[in-house]
This record gives C-alpha cells, structure tokens and sequence, in this order.
C-alpha cells in the first residue's frame, strides 16, 4: 500500500514497545509509473511500415465481416464499401489513416479518486491482474467455477496492491444471473475501490446501466462524465477478420460516451492467425485498425487504446501457449507497430501453466518482459491468470504482485546525488577492511532504503526450516488471507451509494437487463 511496505502488525509481532518512537517506513508510489527500459524491435523498420501498409491493404482489398447492422452504416457513410449480403466491409486507406490520425496521444483516466488518476501514452506504465476467467482457485477451497465471493476477494486484493492502477474483469461470477451480474460486479468496484473500473461491453441496456451507475455512485454530471474516461471496457475481435455484435455495439457506446475502449485481437499463431509472427500480427494489426476506424466514426478523438494479444498454440494439442518466444516477439512486433501510429497500447503477459509453479512463474516473467522490453503502456494478465485464462489463482496474484512490485521500483529510477553518493555519511566513516552496518548513512537509511518483500522470505536455510520450511506458494496463501481479513475499503461518497442502492434495486425489479448476443 502507499503508506508502507511494513504493516502495523508486523512490527507487533517483532514486540516494539508501545512507547518506543515509530520506525519510519517506506512511502511508496505505484501508481503513475514510466517505462524507464529502452525499446527492443524485432524487425526493421521497413519491414514495420510493410506490415503496416500490408494491413491497410487487407482492409481494403481483402475487408472485414462486421455483424452489427449500425456499425456497418457507419462505415458505409465514411464512405467504405459494404455487403450487405455477406456482411463485409472494404475500409479504405484514407479512412483509416483519417482515424488513427484523430484518435488521442494521450488519455487522461479518471479514477475514484484523484490520486489514481494515470496518463495512457506511450513511455507510461499500468498494470491490471488476470482477467475474465470462468474458474478461481486456491491451495484450501481448491479449483471452481468463480462465485460472486470470489470476484468480491479478487477486488479486495487488486485494490490492496497498489501496483495495479486499473480493476481488471477478475473472474465471472457464475452464481450470479447474467442479467443482473453487471449489477453486482458494477456496485462491488463502487463500494470496495476507488481505481479505475472495468464494464463488459455486452449490449447497449447493460452498458447504459453501467455508466449511469458510475455516475450515480460518484456524483458526476453528464458533461463531466463525457469530458473524459471515467472507466473502460476490451473489445476482442473475433479473428480472422469479424467484428461481432457485442464488440462492435461496445465500441460505439463507449465512444458516443467518451469513454475508453481496448482493442485486442486474440490470435493465436497457427490457429486463428497465420503461424509466424509477421502474418499473425499483421492481421491482429488490421483487425486492431478496423475496430479503432468505427470509434473515430462514431465520435472522433474518442479514447481508444490500441492493443494487441498475440502468442502460438502447441502444434502438438492445439492449445494455447503464453510466455513463450514466439509470444516474446509477437510484443517486440506490436510495440514498434504502436509506436508506428504514436498511440497507446495495450498487451499481455499470462500463463499455461495448470498450477501455481515453476512453470507459471517462468511464462509469466517471460511474457512480462516481452511487454516492458516492447513499450506497452497497460499489461494486462499481468498477475493470476493460469490455464490461457481459464483460471485465476490467489496464490498467483500474490507471487506475481511481487514481482511487479519490484519492476515498480524500478521505474522509479536510482538517484546518485550527494547523500546517496554519501562521501561525508559513509565513505569516510570506515576504514579499509571495515564494514558499513553502522555508518551514519545506513543508520539513517536501513528501514527504508530497500524495497520490503510481502512474500519472498530472505532468511537462511535454519531459520526458514524452523519456521515451518514453508514454501512461497504456501506463504502466498497467508498473504491473501491476511489482505482479506484485514481489508477497510476507501472513503466512498456515501449520498452516491444510497442512489446507486435504489438505482439497482429499481432496475433489478424491472427485470433487470439481459447481454445481447
């Protein structure tokens, strides 16, 4: 959390007194970060601006199925060509350019709360945990279809850590009817964090709802609503080249409303796209541009975020592979194509993994990097997620929160002035063969200089053994539970609750409103 990386509770386990002086504590900052690490490219830059144009030439040659009926009527007044037998649209070069052109630079979020607030442009940095999985697990209730506690615990912990500066889908609550499920998540994000929220993008009535929830619940006006993005939604294109109904209505509600949309072709090299790198994202990179034209038709200079989730099946099973090489590059590709269009984008760490283990943790590294190294502005999957997103792990979420804890650090950059360079404070105080324990700047120093692990134990092999020789997977289960025990919700505007009560009990009493397909 922002005030400290050492709980209060710790320091009573230690046995401080209760008239000893307060040890200072670290004040740590996660949530507006930059990308301090230099850009990798993967390919040369012609061969970027060949698959940009080869894009741009699918687009117009080759066309993409839409199935919203008004999606292709907004096309069509653009001036593309459109079939209304098939369904295709043929969107030419100039539209496009004309859209990536309005679309913004930069994106000014708006959370509950001031200090969330964050800039998307390209150089900053944002993490949201795993995403939209139908199961949850944890080493005590097991693998299971995810319930409305589930996502309720998810929330608790992605508000907790303060590395996560967006609230992410988390997982389905099953349990809870699809036609008021929009009800529970949207009330939950409101009650139990002031971070930016995630709507499913699921039929013009759920979204409505949605954003007149928010509205409610936070006390803004219509004007102040659409002057900037108060929340988000991922729009996923149905590769190859198809744009369904949900998708397509999402991005127009969104954009009509000015609020954010992330566009992001799932395909997989092999199965949805073509098997190598260049042709898999060459067509997640048309189908990207397709979706973004239709935002800058409805409204232009909506907010939009360019993104991109491009990895490999198993050739062997044809399921899908995460943290892989080929998926490493396929993040490399899609950062210098963003950089291409100077816009901000979206990518993906995640994992196959079936559990929580080495395998989990090498693929999730391995993908995050491939994000940091390529520039992406928002990470997604970035913690949690297992089985290609069929699962969302506690223990997970925690191990992974670690480790982006200390990338944060990271970007926070190392500072080498007088003080830290501590001639007066250190170098001078030990003699040759001495030791800097108790040097003036260690002293002042020692409770906050480093960076203070919630999981990682850095004891010696003794004294881990006599604490239970407890693994970090296990470790990470008293973490979570300790989170959720412990866990006060922000300071919420307690007037917007009461309306949005009434607000969801009116609705829910209507009949609710049920996801178009």
């Amino acid at each position: 959390m922002v005030t400290s990386q050492t709980p209060e509770r710790s320091k009573r386990r230690r046995g401080r007194g209760a008239d000893a002086p307060p040890k200072p504590s670290r004040d740590v900052n996660y949530r507006q970060l930059k990308n301090p690490f230099p850009q990798m490219e993967v390919f040369p830059a012609d061969h970027i601006a060949d698959m940009h144009d080869t894009a741009l030439r699918m687009l117009q040659e080759l066309g993409v199925r839409v199935l919203l009926p008004e999606a292709r009527r907004i096309f069509a007044k653009a001036g593309a060509k459109v079939d209304e037998d098939s369904e295709m649209v043929f969107i030419g070069r100039d539209i496009v350019e004309a859209a990536v052109a309005s679309a913004p630079k930069s994106i000014a979020c708006q959370a509950g709360a001031r200090h969330r607030d964050f800039t998307l442009e390209l150089g900053s940095l944002v993490f949201q945990p795993g995403a939209g999985a139908p199961n949850a697990t944890d080493l005590e209730r097991g693998r299971r279809p995810a319930t409305g506690q589930d996502y309720l615990e998810f929330l608790k912990l992605t508000h907790h850590f303060d590395v996560f500066q967006m609230i992410s889908p988390q997982v389905e609550p099953q349990d809870v009817p699809t036609h008021l499920r929009h009800y529970f998540t949207t009330r939950a994000q409101m009650e139990l964090t002031d971070k930016f929220p995630f709507f499913f993008s699921r039929g013009t009535p759920q979204i409505t709802d949605c954003f007149e929830m928010l509205s409610t619940a936070r006390g803004l006006s219509d004007d102040v609503f659409r002057a900037n993005p108060h929340c988000y939604t991922i729009i996923n294109t149905n590769s190859p080249r198809t744009l369904d109904i949900p998708m397509a209505q999402g991005l127009i509600d969104f954009a009509r409303y000015g609020q954010m949309s992330i566009i992001t072709p799932f395909t997989l090299m092999g199965a949805m796209a073509p098997i190598t790198v260049a042709g898999a994202i060459t067509l997640s990179h048309a189908e990207a541009l397709a979706a973004l034209t239709l935002t800058q038709l409805t409204n232009p200079g909506a907010p939009v975020c360019y993104g991109t989730f491009t990895s490999n099946v198993d050739m062997k099973s044809g399921a899908p592979a995460f943290g892989t090489p080929s998926h490493f590059q396929a993040s490399l590709a899609a950062g210098q194509l963003a950089r291409h269009l100077g816009l901000p984008w979206r990518s993906a760490a995640g994992s196959a993994s079936n559990s929580n283990d080495v395998q989990a943790a090498n693929e999730n590294q391995f993908g995050l990097w491939g994000c940091l190294m390529a520039g992406a502005t928002v990470i997604i999957h970035s913690a949690g997620w297992l089985e290609g997103g069929l699962t969302v792990s506690f223990e997970k979420l925690v191990c992974d929160a670690e480790v982006l804890n200390m990338v944060a650090e990271l970007c926070a950059g190392a500072q080498a002035g007088r003080d830290e360079i501590g001639f007066d404070t250190a170098l001078a105080e030990v003699e040759p063969s001495g030791h800097f324990f108790a040097s003036s700047q260690t002293m002042a120093r020692y409770n906050t200089e480093f960076y203070q692990p919630h999981l990682h134990d850095y004891a010696n092999f003794g004294t881990w053994a006599e604490r239970g020789s407890v693994d970090a997977n296990h470790r990470a289960t008293g973490v979570w539970k300790d989170i959720l025990a412990n866990f006060e919700p922000p300071d919420q505007n307690g007037d917007g609750l009461a309306a949005l009560e009434t607000f969801i009990a009116r609705r829910t009493q209507e009949g609710g409103a049920p996801p178009e397909s």
